[in-house]
């Protein structure tokens, strides 16, 4: 019998976290794992009207920030406003993220579409972290955990945007992991193939086919299994892994 690792004793005692992308999909799904355990929750995203019904699924603590995470001064001020309210942050998933314009070949990739992307996936994450990271060090304890894609590793034909994007989220997880690994902080990634969300739902079929055709167990992942493995990597009990990106790909990675 599968026991959901939200079902195990994992213990989140007064911790305070972060999620941004909150308003839907898996940042909402995380959000309410964690909540089921305790988290008080800072829930960041665009869509104020998104977050507002993630808010009131949650049983626990929670306050909503509607902010664009591409402007710095606005996460910078809205990281500041979580740590005055809780007085500390133990817990950032950056889950935000957009795919762009997709289905096209590299020499059709509008310019600015790609700096779009590479704005919300890399720029947005990096912004978060750069800001809790200091409120981490403070008491030397966090769990930041960036959610990245299978294709950052492997690159999806025509998703240039996406692909590069989250490469460099990778790259920015080891350097980060290894960065604060003597501090009690572990930076890690995510990387999910085809997780069943309204992202992929908005890709073409034929996007979305040439993803799963490669998954060996062929199907999409649910969301509910990529936040029981989020739960788990952003817990306590996960103390000795830092700058590694975690598979969920239905056996597609498995390196």
């Amino acid at each position: 019998m599968r026991v959901a690792l939200s079902q195990m004793n994992i213990s989140f005692e007064q911790q305070t976290g972060i999620i941004t992308g909150a308003a839907s999909g898996l940042g909402r799904a995380i959000a309410q794992r964690l909540s089921e355990k305790g988290v008080s929750l800072a829930l960041f995203d665009l869509n104020e009207e998104g977050l507002a019904a993630t808010q009131a699924m949650l049983p626990g603590e929670c306050m909503i920030v509607p902010l664009d995470i591409t402007d710095e001064s606005m996460v910078k001020a809205a990281v500041s406003k979580v740590a005055d309210r809780w007085g500390r942050i133990d817990l950032l998933v950056n889950s935000a993220g957009i795919t762009g314009k997709t289905n096209i070949k590299s020499h059709e990739v509008d310019t600015e579409n790609l700096l779009t992307v590479f704005g919300v996936n890399f720029m947005g994450s990096y912004h978060t972290s750069k800001y809790v990271l200091p409120e981490m060090l403070k008491r030397n304890y966090g769990r930041i955990l960036h959610i990245a894609s299978i294709a950052g590793k492997e690159g999806n034909a025509g998703m240039l945007a996406y692909s590069a994007s989250k490469a460099a989220v990778i790259g920015m997880t080891k350097v980060q992991g290894k960065e604060y690994a003597t501090t009690g902080i572990t930076v890690n990634a995510l990387a999910p193939a085809v997780i069943r969300t309204a992202l992929v739902d908005a890709m073409p079929d034929e996007q979305v086919r040439y993803m799963t055709d490669k998954i060996p167990m062929q199907r999409c992942g649910t969301l509910a299994e990529a936040a029981d493995l989020a739960l788990f990597i952003v817990s306590p009990s996960n103390s000795f892994t830092a700058g590694f990106t975690f598979d969920l790909s239905g056996g597609r990675a498995t390196y």
